[in-house]
């Protein structure tokens, strides 16, 4: 066996016995801070150009973001360009604060002071690396090098500041990373960010971002909460700071890890949509938002316009969304599993029956129409496919209510047509399946005209009569019939063509379009020497319906009959159940 894994070192974890953070909820969003332009953008294999930018930094803006980092500007005219851009062509909404990020370096801090000119609110951003492992192989100092370094930056920033604010009308607030915060030793983390506070002049009323990056994962999530935890009990000037988290996804935990970041104790978070950025991504701000909305709270993001925001995702990065992504892949809204989407279709049912003001439906967290998706998708139809499956897609995409006695029947159908097509099947395929088998069953019966009308009975009975013609293969026969009602006398009339076996189970009837053009659909249960078939019928008129879904079952059985008598072998391919439910006498 290898022993390549005896070279890595195990995590450290942190002294924190009386951590508090385990028994915390996250009651309220925090601020968040898209990072999509900077770090997501820098991780692309064809960075965003000037145009892509541009959409993407609007589409950032009508999520609702109010703090956007849009590139390091002092780092390249590419990056220069776009700032630049958004405050010339006044892009900027006045809610919205650009954030840029920079170096510790003085040249480079200068050029960004240079860049910002003519915006409103502006972050800047500033960072040097601290943790142990850049200290000794990239820098080659000490702590205290790299706090020199921090402080000396903080300086700079801060008289630049002041200088910048004596020409221009601008709002100008500070954020200093401690980049590889999470390689850092959490005492370190403290010292260098209590220096930054002090130099930078933060106070209660004008509050410092303490941005702590979990750059490199290097734990597991409980181990960053515990550093950010430390970090918010240590510091000295905890009351003039914002904590802030900027977790990365090495170990595939960013979700979580921001998660009891904020628990922890910190109150902002920057991330990406869809988790893009270097390596393995930045934490999924999406992903966090509706995590919180989900639970009850609000997010302050709108993504009510989820396909939209993917479109313009994919086009302005060359990024695909993943088809399991949380909330907003192709496939996170969808069950082949029969047993989940009985499920569904049950918990969608109870809703509607009991008026539910929550949100009550298993294997759904969300109501995927709150993210503007679309039901149909919900439960797609393959050969794992359940009996409820094809019952949910005729309900949620046609409006057709299936008995639950006739889901194995018409499931059964939909599951054969999907072995034999080798695939799933679409929504549009399970209702040609639906019309085919039900709707246009016109042989070898007809229907052709009828009357139906009541009469006295007598000791305060109403009869019902029947009279209409009926096609058989190519002859045309008048029938008619008396009975306690419209079924009744419809099997009575039948009579006379010998169609003696039939009994009757049940119906159930429901309307399948509004308005004037209204029509009913009825669906009929009968027993034909002990084997069980339904049928369909649709007409404006409910009575006529039902009669039609008589005829129809009668076909349906009279065409397996047949086809069984020229092939022995087709016994039970119609689909026809051979069960033996209750009869429900006629009244």
């Amino acid at each position: 066996m290898r022993q390549g894994y005896r070279k890595y070192k195990p995590f450290a974890p942190i002294a924190l016995p009386d951590r508090t953070w385990p028994d915390k909820t996250i009651a309220q969003a925090p601020v968040w801070c898209s990072v999509d332009l900077r770090d997501g953008n820098q991780a692309l294999v064809n960075p965003m150009n000037l145009e892509q930018k541009l959409e993407f930094f609007q589409t950032l803006c009508e999520i609702g973001f109010t703090e956007i980092e849009v590139g390091f500007p002092a780092s390249s005219e590419t990056e220069y360009e776009i700032l630049r851009a958004l405050i010339d062509q006044d892009l900027i909404p006045d809610g919205v604060t650009v954030q840029v990020l920079v170096q510790a370096r003085e040249h480079l801090i200068r050029k960004t002071f240079e860049a910002i000119r003519g915006a409103k609110n502006v972050i800047i951003h500033f960072y040097n690396s601290t943790s142990t492992l850049q200290r000794r192989v990239v820098f080659h100092t000490d702590m205290e090098g790299v706090i020199q370094i921090a402080v000396d930056a903080a300086r700079l920033i801060r008289r630049l500041t002041e200088e910048h604010m004596a020409k221009e009308d601008v709002d100008i607030r500070y954020e200093y990373s401690p980049e590889s915060f999470s390689g850092t030793e959490v005492e370190n983390s403290v010292r260098i960010c209590d220096r930054v506070l002090e130099e930078l002049g933060a106070s209660p009323e004008r509050k410092v971002i303490l941005n702590l990056p979990n750059t490199v994962e290097l734990s597991t999530p409980n181990t960053y909460a515990d550093q950010v935890e430390y970090v918010c009990r240590h510091l000295k000037h905890r009351d003039c700071a914002i904590v802030s988290l900027h977790p990365h996804n090495d170990r595939g935990t960013a979700t979580a890890a921001t998660e009891l970041g904020l628990m922890a104790g910190a109150e902002r978070v920057e991330g990406t949509l869809f988790g893009n950025g270097e390596r393995t991504g930045n934490a999924d701000i999406m992903n966090l938002a509706l995590n919180l909305y989900s639970q009850g709270v609000d997010p302050n993001l709108d993504f009510s316009h989820m396909n939209h925001i993917k479109r313009v995702y994919e086009e302005c990065t060359g990024m695909k969304v993943h088809q399991r992504h949380p909330y907003a892949g192709e496939l996170v809204f969808t069950a082949f599993s029969g047993s989940h989407q009985d499920a569904i279709n049950k918990g969608v049912n109870y809703m509607a029956q009991k008026s539910s003001p929550y949100w009550e439906v298993p294997y759904l967290p969300i109501d995927p129409a709150d993210l503007g998706r679309q039901y149909e998708p919900i439960i797609r139809i393959n050969s794992q496919s359940g009996k409820g499956g094809a019952a949910f897609i005729m309900r949620q995409s046609f409006g057709y209510l299936l008995p639950k006695a006739m889901h194995a029947e018409f499931g059964a159908l939909v599951k054969a047509a999907c072995d034999a097509a080798g695939r799933e099947l679409r929504p549009g395929e399970v209702f040609a399946i639906f019309q085919k088998e039900y709707l246009d069953v016109t042989q070898p019966y007809h229907l052709l005209t009828y009357k139906i009308f009541e009469e006295d009975g007598g000791r305060g009975q109403v009869l019902v009569d029947f009279e209409g013609t009926v096609r058989y293969d190519h002859h045309t026969v008048a029938v008619s019939g008396k009975g306690n009602g419209p079924i009744d006398a419809f099997f009575n009339a039948l009579r006379s063509l010998g169609l003696t076996e039939y009994e009757f189970v049940s119906y159930s009837e429901h309307a399948v379009t509004g308005g004037a053009d209204s029509k009913a659909v009825s669906y009929i249960q009968l027993r034909h020497k002990g084997e069980i078939v339904f049928g369909v019928g649709m007409d404006s008129n409910i009575s006529i319906a039902s009669l039609k879904g008589i005829i129809c079952a009668i076909n349906r059985c009279e065409a397996r009959d047949r086809a069984e008598q020229e092939n022995p072998s087709a016994e039970g391919r119609s689909g026809i159940l051979r069960a033996t439910p209750p009869v429900i006498a006629l009244r």
